[in-house]
C-alpha cells in the first residue's frame, strides 16, 4: 500500500465526487434510448478528440504500459503505437464514411445494412462480450488502485469505482460519459507528463536515468524477437479497431469534418502519451529496481510529487481507468438493447422502454465484467483475451460496410466462422506456433473466406431488411 497524507486522500475523494457530479449534471435530461446512446450528435472536434482519448487510455495503456516497460523495455511503447496507427487510419479512411449512417446508434445498426438481422444480432452478442471483457480489465485495475492508494480491499475498491460509474452512466448515458471524459482527459494529459518530468528531474536528468537502466532496456528489440514484435504490433493495430465505443463516437459529432479532425487529433495525442506512460516505468526502474513492476507509476507518483499534487495525479490515474470503463459499460448496454433485444422481439421497444432496458443492462454487464476481472490478472493480457471476441469475427465485415463495399450475409457468416475457427485452432490446438497470437490468424482467415465467398455469392442490392 502507498502511504498517502490526509490531504492527498481528501483530494482523491473530492475529485471522485466531482466526476459523479459532472456525470449526473450532464445526463440529467436524458429521456430516450437514442439520446442515451449518442447524445444530441453535436460535438466538435476537440470534444471528439478528448472523449476518444479518455476512452482508450485506460489502465492497460497507462499502468499496464509502465509495468511492461519496467520489465522488458521500450519495445512495449513501440508495440502500442500499433494502436496509434489504427486511430490515424480510421481518421483517414473510416470516419469520412460515417455520414452514410445518420440514424445509427450502435455497431449493429451499421452491420444490419449489409448483413440483416443475423449480422446485427451476432454483432450485438460479441459487442457485449468484448465490452464486458475490457470493462473487466478496467474494474480490476480500479480495485487494485483503491487498495494501493486508500488501503481498501480490492472488492471494496471495485464496488466504489463501479458504483460511481454505474450511477452516472445509468442516468446520463453518452452525455454523462462525454462530460466526464473531458474532465478526465484534462487531468490525465497534465498529470502523467508532469510525473515523468519530475521523475527524471529527481534522478538528475536523462543521462543519469539512462546510466541506471539495464543494458538493452532502451533497445527496440532488446527483449523480444522481431516476429514477436510484429505479432504484438498487429494485435494492437487490429485488436481494438472499430470496437463499439469507438465506432459509436463516429455518430456523435456535428459533422464529418469535426469527426475526422477529432479522430486524427486523438491518434496523434496517443503517440507521445504512450511514450510518456511507458517511460514512467523506466523512471521507476531507475529509482528502485526491486519494486513490483505493477507499482511502477504509483511508486513514481509517491516518490517525486509534492503533497496535494500527488493526490490529484493519483485521482487522475483512477479516473483514467474510469473513463475507459464508462464507455465500454455504456456501449454494452446499448448493444444489448438495440442489437439483441429489439431485433429478436416481434415489436420493437419504444424509445422510453428501450432506455429503461439499457439502464437495467448495466447490471448484467457489470457482473460479466467482474467474472473477467477475477479470471485474468494482467491488464494487457485481459485486453488481448477480450480482443479474440471481436476482431476475428466482426472486424472484416464491419470494415467492409464502413468503407462502402457491399457484401452478402453468406460471406458474413462464412467469414465469422472461419475467424472463430482460426483462433481456436491456432491458440488451443496448436499452442500459438511461431509467437503469433491466434487473433491475427483469425482475422486473416475471416478476410480470406469473406472475400472468396463474396465473389462466389454475388451481392444483391443492399436493403434495410430486419
Amino acid at each position: 500500500m502507498v502511504e498517502l497524507a490526509l490531504v492527498d486522500k481528501v483530494v482523491i475523494v473530492v475529485y471522485l465526487m466531482c466526476i459523479l457530479g459532472v456525470g449526473l449534471w450532464a445526463g440529467r435530461r436524458v429521456k430516450e434510448l437514442e439520446e442515451y446512446a449518442v447524445a444530441d450528435r453535436n460535438y466538435n472536434s476537440l470534444i471528439i478528440a478528448a472523449t476518444l482519448s479518455a476512452s482508450f487510455i485506460g489502465g492497460g495503456f497507462t499502468m499496464g504500459n509502465a509495468e511492461k516497460v519496467f520489465s522488458v523495455g521500450i519495445i512495449n511503447i513501440v508495440v502500442l503505437w500499433g494502436f496509434s496507427l489504427k486511430e490515424l487510419l480510421v481518421a483517414r479512411y473510416i470516419a469520412p464514411n460515417a455520414g452514410r449512417f445518420p440514424k445509427a446508434i450502435s455497431v449493429g445498426d451499421v452491420m444490419e445494412v449489409d448483413y440483416g438481422k443475423i449480422g446485427k444480432v451476432v454483432t450485438g452478442v460479441f459487442s457485449v462480450l468484448l465490452c464486458a471483457g475490457i470493462l473487466g480489465a478496467q474494474i480490476g485495475g480500479m480495485g487494485y488502485l483503491f487498495n494501493l492508494f486508500l488501503g481498501l480491499s480490492v472488492p471494496s475498491g471495485i464496488l466504489i469505482g463501479m458504483g460511481i460509474i454505474i450511477i452516472y452512466d445509468t442516468i446520463g448515458g453518452m452525455r454523462a460519459v462525454v462530460a466526464t471524459d473531458v474532465l478526465q482527459f484534462v487531468v490525465l494529459s497534465l498529470g502523467i507528463p508532469l510525473s515523468l518530468i519530475l521523475g527524471i528531474y529527481s534522478l538528475g536528468g536523462l543521462d543519469a536515468m539512462q546510466s541506471r537502466l539495464p543494458a538493452g532496456h532502451l533497445e527496440v528489440f532488446g527483449a523480444i524477437s522481431p516476429v514477436k514484435f510484429l505479432s504484438l504490433f498487429l494485435t494492437f493495430l487490429l485488436g481494438e479497431t472499430l470496437v463499439p465505443p469507438y465506432v459509436r463516437r463516429l455518430f456523435i459529432s456535428k459533422d464529418i469534418r469535426h469527426l475526422c479532425r477529432g479522430t486524427f487529433f486523438s491518434g496523434v495525442f496517443s503517440i507521445p502519451f504512450f511514450a510518456i506512460s511507458g517511460c514512467l516505468g523506466l523512471v521507476a526502474l531507475a529509482l528502485n529496481p526491486q519494486i513490483d513492476p505493477n507499482q511502477a507509476i504509483p511508486y513514481v507518483v509517491q516518490s517525486v510529487l509534492p503533497l496535494g499534487l500527488r493526490g490529484l495525479v493519483i485521482a487522475g490515474i483512477i479516473a483514467v481507468v474510469m473513463s475507459s470503463a464508462d464507455s465500454f459499460l455504456n456501449s454494452a448496454s446499448v448493444a444489448f438493447v438495440n442489437d439483441i433485444v429489439n431485433p429478436l422481439r416481434k415489436e420493437k421497444l419504444s424509445e422510453q422502454r428501450g432506455l429503461l432496458w439499457a439502464r437495467l443492462a448495466t447490471l448484467v454487464t457489470g457482473g460479466l465484467a467482474i467474472i473477467f476481472a477475477i479470471r485474468i490478472q494482467s491488464l494487457l493480457d485481459i485486453l488481448i483475451y477480450a480482443y479474440n471476441f471481436w476482431s476475428p469475427i466482426i472486424l472484416v465485415p464491419l470494415a467492409a460496410t464502413l468503407l462502402g463495399y457491399r457484401a452478402t450475409k453468406v460471406a458474413f457468416v462464412a467469414g465469422a466462422t472461419a475467424g472463430l475457427g482460426g483462433v481456436y485452432v491456432w491458440n488451443v490446438m496448436l499452442g500459438s506456433p511461431g509467437g503469433f497470437d491466434g487473433l491475427l490468424v483469425g482475422v486473416f482467415a475471416n478476410f480470406a473466406v469473406f472475400c472468396a465467398v463474396n465473389v462466389l455469392v454475388p451481392s444483391r442490392a443492399v436493403t434495410a431488411d430486419a
